[in-house]
């Protein structure tokens, strides 16, 4: 069986690399007691871009902030005929909001997972608790520490009791005598409280500190001993600030001669002396959301008198009298517990030999056998790796259609363009765009649903736009809240998008007052359809013009219209097109798939052969680019693609999504190859956890849709073009199902 152990690693000073190295240590270096024949490499995770100087068993190295390195580690680790993979999970040890660049990795995998939990939060975010239920649901078993965690995940977290595993936190098989580790460090005339770890604000030393004076008084020969560093994450935001209080703290209650900070990260050898030369252990941590602590883990397995408050792993671990409890920050109680543990060295001896014993039973080698007892029960049932599932159209997996965000939205002018995750940002004002496009949504959910709140809005809407139309057919684009204009003519972006929607209208209006509204708009517009230039602004107004003439196929004006827009993408094409580049342009930019939807439009009008060839050819090109892994990976706003360039993953936009489900529903129209609409519903799925991040874009809360990826995460604004463009895309899977139907 072969390993790959993905987590931060030594001489990197953290403590999930001391836990990935011992696991390593006791499944492939010392597995003297386990039978099978193992091996096994480490892809470690470098922090801000440091470098370090790693053993030989580390293979590969993640920047904790490259993106792309979790795509070239995972390409690695797929060939490197691994049988699995071992997760050390923290947020805060890989890169993105909360930790979210592992998604991208993980999704990748081609072997089955088992993912150890070091942090389970009570109450998490939005988006940690989007990351943990993801990493669950990809791991093929969840190891965790506590029975604490269990409850966790499968009460906040819903994750399926069967698929956790508990496996007490490990600790190094190191045996040092009392006596002789005091004499060692020449303590033997000392009473000696030990605290170990990582120094920051929520390890709670002052509460310690504050309870001495009480102590000293009758043992003048305790001494208080903190090992080991300032935490990296606070030396590099607040430096020595703790450190330096509680120093000052010492000095102000005149403890000079009774606490001894040790400012170093010690070797696990020396720790263990450190440990077993200590009288009383204390983890005086101030809250109980500690669902792990390898260090208390470690002053159990030596046989320490331990001394905590009751966060979540201590309450569990010093249970039945292996241990003592003590309030959060509360320095009387602590003085109280000591003085009463120091009167009573035979109690005190009674603590250590209960923790001594418990601690035999979770050694390192007793754990390492116990996650090959699980890595084996995986690979014995031969797991079906959730990558290669095929996403298959079907939609009952898809939310209920709602407007509620819509709604929230819009007000009597028209609908806000942006918002402050789920609230309405009126600062941003109004603009055409997404005027257009809501007039396009509600008109499809009433002709689809007879959704009567999707009528009330579109009046709303089509006065916008009517608002908006300058005398010489053009359109104005922003409005400010105040109703006042902020340009004189948009963009022919926006011109474009109206005309696809007027267009829309035109096919489907559900009365004859909307019709001729939106005739008279089109209409005053029609003479600025020669004079468009950019790609999309043509494209757009192909596909108004097309639904135009589904009902008034007589116009011939308007098919030759037709016909020169497209010729003038075609000529786009032609101009830009080599043997590896089938598209319109030198990049990749923006509503890409709206340029290819625009001439299958126009080839299911006006029947000619160059047009539909040259759409499906450069449809072809986005797909093998975009939709190569199964599943749709849009082009990043952050840099584009430019032609023999790099391709930008960040920023992914939900109309980029958008423009490829209406592209492939309009090749099904044209085709009826079923294919389409396979390809359909995996773009759409984009939208539901099917991307590069396994992220939902969709809010299950607010009912609106986010606004993309960006290089940290979700963007959780919920503005009106991505909520508009995901409900499009739900109400066009919903027509493409009726469709398949009728034809099976």
């Amino acid at each position: 069986m072969k390993l790959a152990y993905i987590g931060t690693y030594p001489p990197r000073e953290c403590g999930i690399g001391t836990f990935t190295r011992n696991l390593y240590n006791s499944m492939v270096i010392n597995n003297e007691t386990i039978k099978d024949s193992i091996e096994g490499f480490i892809v470690a995770m470098n922090d801000h871009d440091q470098t370090y100087n790693y053993p030989e068993e580390v293979k590969f190295t993640i920047r904790q902030e490259h993106q792309r390195d979790y795509l070239s580690a995972v390409k690695f680790i797929n060939l490197s005929g691994a049988d699995l993979c071992i997760l050390e999970h923290e947020f805060g040890i890989f890169g993105g909001q909360d930790g979210v660049y592992i998604l991208s990795l993980i999704h990748r995998l081609e072997i089955p997972l088992i993912v150890t939990l070091h942090t389970i939060i009570k109450s998490p975010s939005y988006n940690q608790k989007a990351i943990l239920v993801e990493i669950c649901r990809m791991a093929n078993k969840i190891v965790v520490m506590s029975h604490k965690a269990i409850e966790f995940l499968t009460s906040i977290y819903n994750i399926e009791k069967e698929k956790i595993v508990f496996i007490e936190h490990g600790v190094p098989d190191f045996q040092f005598s009392h006596v002789q580790s005091k004499e060692e460090f020449n303590l033997e005339n000392k009473k000696v409280l030990l605290t170990f770890g990582f120094i920051g604000r929520n390890k709670g030393i002052e509460t310690v500190i504050k309870a001495l004076p009480k102590v000293i008084e009758k043992y003048p020969d305790v001494l208080y001993m903190v090992l080991g560093k300032t935490h990296p994450n606070v030396l590099r935001y607040s430096g020595e600030e703790y450190r330096n209080y509680l120093q000052h703290l010492v000095k102000s209650l005149n403890l000079n001669d009774h606490v001894f900070f040790l400012n170093e990260y010690i070797n696990q050898k020396e720790l263990f002396k450190y440990l077993s030369a200590s009288d009383i252990y204390i983890t005086p941590y101030t809250n109980e959301a500690q669902i792990t602590s390898g260090t208390l883990s470690y002053a159990i397995g030596v046989g320490s008198a331990v001394v905590s408050t009751p966060y979540w792993h201590a309450s569990e671990l010093l249970a039945d009298g292996r241990g003592k409890l003590f309030d959060f920050n509360d320095s009387d109680g602590l003085s109280a517990v000591l003085l009463e543990l120091l009167d009573n060295p035979e109690e005190l001896k009674n603590f250590r030999k209960k923790a001594y014993d418990y601690g035999r039973k979770i050694t390192w080698p007793k754990t390492g056998e116990k996650y090959v007892a699980v890595a084996n029960k995986i690979l014995e049932d031969k797991p079906n790796v959730l990558l290669k599932k095929e996403i298959t159209l079907d939609p009952l997996i898809l939310p209920p259609f709602s407007l509620a965000h819509i709604k929230r939205l819009t007000d009597d002018t028209g609908i806000i363009q942006h918002a402050n995750f789920g609230i309405p940002n009126l600062k941003e004002g109004y603009c055409l765009d997404d005027n257009a496009r809501a007039l396009l949504m509600v008109l499809m959910a009433y002709r689809q649903k007879k959704n009567t709140l999707a009528l009330d809005l579109s009046p709303i809407y089509l006065s916008y736009i009517n608002y908006m139309q300058n005398k010489d057919g053009t359109f104005r684009n922003f409005l400010s809240f105040n109703r006042s204009f902020l340009d004189e003519a948009g963009s022919e972006d926006s011109f474009g998008r109206t005309i696809w929607a007027l267009g829309y209208l035109l096919g489907n209006a559900p009365n004859d007052a909307y019709y001729q509204t939106g005739r008279s708009i089109f209409f005053n517009a029609s003479p600025n359809f020669e004079k468009l230039q950019s790609v999309r602004g043509i494209a757009n107004t192909i596909v108004g013009i097309s639904y135009y003439l589904m009902v008034n196929p007589s116009d011939d004006s308007m098919i030759e219209r037709l016909r020169s827009l497209s010729f003038k993408l075609i000529k786009q094409y032609e101009e830009n097109s080599i043997a590896d580049w089938k598209w319109f342009e030198p990049l990749l930019a923006y509503d890409n798939g709206m340029i290819p939807l625009a001439l299958l439009h126009s080839a299911y009008i006006l029947k000619d052969s160059k047009i539909t060839s040259t759409a499906i050819e450069t449809m072809n090109f986005l797909t093998e680019i975009t939709l190569k892994d199964g599943y749709f990976s849009a082009i990043g706003n952050e840099k584009w693609y430019s032609k023999g360039g790099e391709r930008s993953l960040f920023a992914q936009q939900p109309v980029d999504t958008l423009a490829m489900v209406l592209m492939y529903h309009q090749a099904f129209h044209l085709t009826q190859d079923k294919e389409y609409l396979t390809k359909l519903f995996a773009c759409f799925m984009w939208f539901l956890g099917e991307n590069d991040l396994r992220m939902n874009l969709f809010d299950f809360e607010t009912e609106g849709c986010c606004d993309g990826f960006e290089s940290y995460g979700v963007n959780r604004n919920q503005g009106a073009e991505s909520s508009l463009s995901y409900l499009i895309s739900h109400l066009t899977v919903l027509l493409a199902f009726e469709e398949f139907e009728k034809i099976n």
